[in-house]
């Protein structure tokens, strides 16, 4: 028993770091946990002087939301690795190593598979480069002619175009509609990828699987797979930096700061600034100079203004942590049909931990996670599309950003569940409300008056 214990021991010496052992040859991710404000201290000074340390804060995006006893993931350079786990022990930080292997799983993440028709199911279980998403749109909108519809929207800040997908069904006039909107922090690769296997899914399984045919008829539906063209593009160009991989913000550049990118999520004009974004240009939730400073964000913006009337469903779709949240993250207060809202994502919840087991946390967004000013989902919510979700995807910090190849088909599956519970519990609240609509308008119309003669 004790040779036992002692091998399980040596087992996982590789996991119980503390700094001071042998210099650190790896990028690695690291959970820390903090007891004081002091400590959370010692984290911003590290956040303030990231250039220096080579680190990245990945959970939470800000020093800002750290909480004591709260879990935050680091990504942390192998060059600075023990500099910043020393400074860690000499202020009783504990820490465990997540990954050690990022520099594989980037491989793993961004190795091409050459030869992949876009028919294949296999097309959709791989990442692919924005170069390639422009191409599967393209060849998308050619094999599927009268169910595509490609808009362009807008162009980044780097003048890559904005390419809005509309799935249409059965043809008809005053259709409301779902807008679903991916990538809008650059590192949150799952994203696009839910959004190409959503388009596929939907558009090869219409008039053969009962949820998406009951949706396309009665819903056009507005897929924009990548709001963040240029932050994506720069994740991928992981060498000789893989730290590129972690970036968030868009690419634009700040007149007064030699610091880059703008969090396009935090530059709506949704209570735009307030606590929980940043007005500092270098950091990750800076939230611009203004309210729709962002070509991205101005696209988004004017797109769903000019839909006003058809919108009824938003969907943003990000990772990681597995959250289905709601308005408001602006503040603690809640919208009027908060609680049509939670009933919603609860039943999303439900099902996908009937489906993979996996639990996923549901609630308004500043009460379930933190403040976070300037989203798109509050902005949309309060423009009048009252049902607005941000869906946070796989998983909740084993992987994180660096999710594999192998775990994109069960996180899209698990997206499909959110997407299409609101979308079919939205269509039969629509349908209920016009059918008593349309009896409590006959019920007013009187018997006409027989004249006597």
């Amino acid at each position: 028993m004790k040779v036992l214990l002692v091998l399980l021991f040596l087992m996982n010496l590789d996991n119980l770091v503390t700094p001071g052992d042998c210099a650190s040859t790896h990028d690695e991710i690291l959970s820390l946990t903090t007891a004081t404000q002091e400590q959370v201290a010692i984290l911003k000074h590290i956040d303030d002087n990231k250039e220096q340390y080579k680190t990245v804060f990945l959970q939470p995006a800000s020093t800002q939301y750290i909480k004591t006893e709260a879990a935050v993931h680091l990504f942390v350079s192998a060059g600075s690795s023990d500099t910043v786990k020393d400074l860690l022990q000499k202020n009783n930080i504990p820490h465990l190593v997540l990954l050690n292997n990022t520099k594989e799983l980037i491989e793993l993440q961004t190795e091409t598979v050459s030869g992949i028709s876009r028919d294949s199911s296999s097309y959709y279980d791989v990442y692919h480069p924005i170069e390639e998403i422009y191409e599967w749109i393209n060849q998308t909108a050619q094999a599927f002619p009268n169910m595509v519809e490609t808009i362009l929207i807008g162009t980044s800040f780097e003048k890559r175009p904005l390419y809005v997908m509309k799935l249409s069904g059965e043809k008809r006039a005053e259709k409301k509609a779902i807008w679903m909107d991916c990538g809008i922090h650059a590192r949150e690769w799952i994203s696009p990828a839910f959004c190409l296997w959503f388009v596929n899914h939907f558009l090869t399984n219409y008039k053969e699987d009962q949820n998406v045919t009951q949706i396309l008829d009665n819903m056009d539906i507005y897929v924009l797979p990548v709001v963040n063209p240029d932050g994506y593009k720069y994740t991928w160009n992981t060498t000789p930096f893989l730290l590129n991989r972690m970036w968030r913000k868009n690419r634009s550049h700040s007149n007064n700061s030699s610091c880059i990118g703008v969090d396009l999520n935090r530059n709506f004009d949704a209570s735009w600034c307030t606590k929980g974004a940043s007005n500092h240009s270098c950091s990750d939730t800076y939230c611009g100079p203004s309210p729709e400073s962002e070509p991205e964000t101005q696209a988004v913006a004017n797109f769903l203004r000019s839909h006003n009337d058809s919108v009824q469903i938003y969907y943003a779709i990000h990772s990681y942590s597995q959250m289905l949240l709601f308005p408001y993250s602006y503040t603690v207060d809640k919208v009027p049909n908060h609680d049509e809202l939670n009933e919603l994502v609860k039943e999303v919840a439900e099902k996908i931990k009937a489906y993979s087991q996996n639990t996923y946390t549901y609630g308004s967004g500043a009460k379930t996670i933190y403040l976070a000013p300037g989203g798109s989902d509050d902005w949309a919510y309060d423009q009048g599309i009252k049902y607005s979700f941000t869906f946070e995807l796989q998983d909740r910090g084993r992987y994180g950003f660096l999710l594999p190849p192998s775990h994109i088909s069960q996180a899209c599956n698990e997206a499909l569940i959110a997407v299409n519970t609101i979308a079919l519990r939205v269509i039969e609240k629509t349908q209920d409300g016009q059918q008593k609509s349309n009896q409590s308008a006959q019920s007013e119309i009187k018997s006409p008056r027989v004249l006597g003669l």
